[in-house]
């Protein structure tokens, strides 16, 4: 039981470890001589330039931001629940709270990296002042990270759902 839980909470650890590095990494999109993510936009490695109130369609760069922040402190939130539930709970009860939390986490990181996912040419073909550059680029480790974490924040979520609490 005790290698059950280790292997729990070390999954949710990760989940939450995966949704900083996505939130708070510059690489959504990459290139040779650039990297973008939900922040900034940077060109030699140097010259950076800070996403703001003159980007066009910036409410769309605001809502994958807004998104991507809900769903690591939701993460964070379900494994401080997790741990309250577990002392708390009495045998036999499942962890439906965290499991609730945990999937709107889940929904929040899905809904980050779809937005993203969807707007991201229209986004830089709008703003080629900033974009001009990195049209020739790729999805970066942050954007396939942020994938990922939904993944594992969806499959953490089903588990502390069928999880019941036992001596």
């Amino acid at each position: 039981m005790l290698v059950l839980l280790a292997f729990i909470i070390i999954f949710h650890i990760t989940s939450a470890a995966l949704l900083f590095v996505a939130t708070i990494d510059n690489a959504w999109w990459v290139g040779d001589e650039f990297f973008a993510d939900v922040w900034r936009i940077c060109v030699n490695n140097t010259n950076c330039t800070e996403i703001g109130d003159g980007f066009t369609d910036y409410a769309t760069m605001q809502a994958v931001q807004a998104t991507m922040i809900l769903s690591t402190i939701l993460c964070c939130i379900a494994f401080l629940i997790f741990l309250l539930q577990l002392f708390r709970l009495k045998q036999g009860e499942r962890f439906v709270l965290t499991s609730i939390i945990q999937l709107l986490s889940c929904l929040s990181v899905v809904i980050a990296a779809s937005i993203y996912t969807d707007r991201r040419e229209e986004l830089h073909n709008q703003n080629l002042n900033l974009y001009a550059q990195t049209l020739e680029g790729t999805y970066g480790y942050s954007f396939i990270l942020a994938w990922v974490a939904f993944a594992f924040t969806f499959i953490s979520g089903l588990m502390y759902l069928i999880l019941r609490k036992r001596k």
